[in-house]
């Protein structure tokens, strides 16, 4: 069942509809609700306005988009404090990023959800030409703070991972902690236009928190996140691109000050000439 499914499945049971019920209302086949609620079809877009009028929601909150302003607005307040949430030092994508593609010439470096800026900074100062984006304008400010201590230039914005999409050519898509919020329905959608405008032998190196059976939900988990990311699920996207870092890995956690473990999904890929 994917997310719009699990919605319109959740709502309905809410206002005490049957499929058949809510297929009337809205002039539809049961079967299309049957279908819609186990993930095999998605609703037509024309419907969506009296499909959300029916279950007393928005389409943004069918389609997920509720959850992450509520996101957005936990991190606004995250990264209002005068300590940095994450730190300032870079994530190991960074050190792989810059092995794999030195900036032996001005390389395009596009960093997406850079939260308070510590990824990108580190690219611009390594000689990088960088843009970065996130949803929350006090990581934002943040970013350009830690930028300007460090004296470099930095072409920072804010976006919506869900609806910013790229017009122009990057050759790096570096995105860390993030992919975790994109719900199942646009993840294809997200990715296919990363690697379209990503440059030919240029690099996307991105992370996604999986789900495991074994590990329980963290304590502090954020709102607005989609866990139901499975094992591969990443690497199936890119299996035209070359990979050079594709690994699981399972690690503990201490960040609510409670021991809790992740699991996390890392791949470093190389889109090569066609």
């Amino acid at each position: 069942m994917n997310t719009i499914g699990k919605n319109i499945h959740t709502l309905r049971k809410q206002n005490g509809f049957t499929q058949n019920e809510l297929a009337g209302r809205l002039g539809v086949t049961y079967q299309a609700v049957s279908k819609w609620e186990n993930g095999t079809t998605a609703p037509d877009i024309s419907l969506l306005p009296g499909l959300a009028a029916v279950l007393g929601t928005s389409i943004d909150a069918l389609l997920g988009y509720a959850a992450e302003r509520k996101t957005s607005a936990w991190y606004e307040e995250q990264y209002k404090g005068a300590e940095y949430y994450w730190g300032v030092k870079p994530s190991f994508m960074c050190l792989e990023v810059l092995r794999l593609l030195p900036p032996d010439r001005p390389l395009r470096v596009l960093d997406v959800g850079c939260g308070e800026g510590k990824d990108a900074v580190f690219f611009a100062k390594n000689g990088y030409k960088v843009s970065a984006f996130d949803i929350t304008q006090s990581g934002i400010d943040k970013a350009k703070r830690l930028a300007e201590r460090h004296g470099v230039g930095i072409d920072f914005f804010s976006a919506d991972i869900l609806d910013y999409r790229l017009e122009r050519e990057f050759d790096v898509i570096f995105c860390s902690g993030v992919l975790h919020y994109v719900p199942e329905e646009l993840r294809k959608e997200v990715l296919e236009n990363w690697k379209r405008h990503t440059a030919v032998n240029g690099v996307n190196a991105l992370n996604v928190f999986v789900e495991k059976p074994f590990i329980n939900n963290p304590p502090d988990e954020e709102p607005g996140h989609f866990p139901n990311w499975h094992s591969g699920e990443l690497f199936g996207l890119y299996h035209d691109w070359r990979f050079e870092r594709c690994e699981e890995v399972i690690f503990d956690c201490n960040s609510s000050g409670i021991p809790h473990k992740h699991c996390m999904d890392t791949l470093i890929a190389v889109k090569t000439a066609e």
